[in-house]
């Protein structure tokens, strides 16, 4: 079996739906698709020019299986580099199955996960960090998750990474050519600017570093606990940001015994919000089951939603969990604004930094919470547009390529000869190419596009 195989595979979702498609990609991809293929004209997709397209049949020998569109992409113009077939049948299980069926019984082979993106990449179609975004485009949840991810699948990404790329290049080279022609009338390399050149190039990869955690939150989520003791309005919040009723409310304290989760888009965060229960001293074996579970989330999670009742003062309770959230990343929410206030809400400005006022009840303040989560994330100033590290591979990459900048800063402050200097600079650009894939193992590639949706 070889790798560049002619491929096949249903490449929307597998259901109902008005139109289905089945991608063919490969050397063979006419060919094949002009054995299950007659168009109503009697024309061949071989005498077609690319991005052309004809309306006919898909045939299974004599057996006319439905009516299709055949879209034909000559190579290297296509998505993958090879020549494509897309033939567009009506949507649903059993006729697209059916279709691809054909194709695979005609001489194509099923696509792994991945594959067509894989073969992209491999024909020099696009970078590693643009074929990663695909998939990053599929699944994204929020306006600023999608954008984010297609400004990456745009080389937004790629740019910032060349930049520094090509300054540690000009730098080594110069390096190099110094050490390695003295006879050759080549200007001696500056201590000053090789300095800051590379303190320059680690401004640039840690200001790139510094959008992971952001695009994180972003485009895979916080994980956030809503917590408070009993009847503060943590279920009515809930309820208020999922916009259903995910949680049960009632006047008696104690309802919600059990984590419940949502995932919810707050301005351009998301967060994976878990409702839990009301945090008190109690006798009640199944509440403190829930209790000693709403103190462990506290531990474990990126975000904090302290509720507190403005219409009440604190008691023993409040005072526990504000010890609790030392150290977290924490803001505190004072509900029930619409009632008369005897909350001295000092005392919790002494524990938490960030406080906002709503009445999850009339739905007001929502506004200002969804301000407070998106500083406290740092997206306050987020640009999708800029290009971001997307996943742990990447963040890794820039982290190693750092670290390799650090060792070459070190060496030439203590005086070692630029050689030494060199083979540092040489492992950080390495670790550049390990992130575009310019220089990159065949078990990274395969990992990448494991997780890949097959079709894509």
């Amino acid at each position: 079996m070889s790798e560049f195989d002619t491929v096949a595979a249903i490449s929307t979702a597998q259901g109902a739906g008005g139109i289905g498609v089945i991608r063919i990609s490969g050397d063979r991809a006419v060919e094949i698709a002009d054995n299950v293929f007659k168009s109503a004209g009697g024309k061949k997709l071989s005498e077609l020019k690319g991005y052309s397209a004809l309306y006919g049949k898909v045939y299974d020998d004599e057996q006319c299986i439905d009516e299709v569109v055949s879209l034909v992409f000559k190579a290297p113009h296509s998505y993958t580099g090879e020549d494509v077939v897309e033939i567009s049948c009506h949507g649903g299980i059993f006729v697209t199955r059916e279709v691809l069926r054909t194709v695979l019984k005609n001489g194509a082979r099923l696509a792994e996960a991945g594959e067509f993106t894989k073969r992209a990449f491999l024909n020099g179609k696009t970078d590693l960090t643009e074929a990663e975004s695909v998939m990053d485009i599929i699944g994204a949840k929020s306006k600023a998750a999608a954008r984010a991810a297609l400004s990456v699948r745009e080389g937004a990404l790629r740019k910032r990474i060349d930049k520094v790329k090509e300054d540690i290049l000009t730098r080594t080279a110069h390096l190099q050519a110094w050490a390695d022609y003295p006879e050759e009338d080549i200007p001696e390399v500056s201590f000053e600017a090789l300095e800051n050149s590379i303190k320059e190039s680690e401004k640039e990869l840690n200001d790139l570093l510094k959008t992971y955690d952001v695009g994180q939150a972003v485009k895979e989520g916080i994980d956030t606990v809503i917590v408070g003791r009993p009847n503060v309005g943590k279920s009515t919040i809930m309820n208020l940001l999922a916009g259903c009723e995910k949680s049960i409310v009632t006047e008696i304290p104690g309802t919600t015994r059990d984590i419940i989760e949502e995932t919810v888009v707050l301005g351009d965060v998301i967060l994976r919000l878990s409702d839990t229960a009301g945090i008190r001293d109690t006798d009640n074996k199944v509440e403190q089951i829930g209790v000693s579970r709403a103190k462990e989330r506290i531990k474990n999670c990126g975000l904090v939603l302290a509720v507190f009742d403005n219409s009440s003062k604190l008691n023993d309770d409040d005072m526990e969990l504000l010890e609790e959230l030392k150290g977290t990343p924490c803001i505190a929410v004072v509900n029930k604004t619409d009632l008369e206030k005897e909350l001295n809400d000092d005392i919790i400005k002494d524990y938490v930094k960030k406080i906002v006022y709503i009445s999850a009840a009339n739905n007001t303040g929502l506004e200002s919470l969804t301000n407070a989560v998106t500083e406290i994330c740092g997206a306050e100033n987020f640009d999708p547009s800029q290009g971001i590290l997307s996943n742990e591979r990447q963040r890794d990459a820039v982290l190693n390529s750092l670290k390799s900048l650090k060792e070459a800063k070190e060496a030439l402050e203590m005086g070692m000869t630029y050689d030494a200097v060199t083979v540092s600079l040489e492992d950080a650009i390495s670790c550049i190419l390990e992130l575009t894939g310019e220089r990159v193992s065949e078990t990274v590639v395969d990992r990448v596009f494991h997780n890949f949706c097959v079709g894509k």
